[in-house]
């Protein structure tokens, strides 16, 4: 096997996990900060208002 490409695989191997893994913090951060609460709470009914609004 070439060691240029194991060289790659191993680096794309251990940082990209580290690289995703610090992804998936953010997002979970971002969804449980306090402040998001009132926007999600706002787009969990938005489908309801606009069934109101047609009938």
């Amino acid at each position: 096997m070439d060691p240029t490409y194991k060289a790659l695989a191993e680096f794309a191997q251990s940082w990209g996990l580290l690289f995703f893994f610090i992804v998936f913090l953010a997002i979970v951060a971002y969804a449980f900060w306090p402040s998001n609460k009132k926007k999600f709470d706002e787009a969990a009914r938005s489908p309801l208002r606009e069934d109101d609004k047609h009938e």
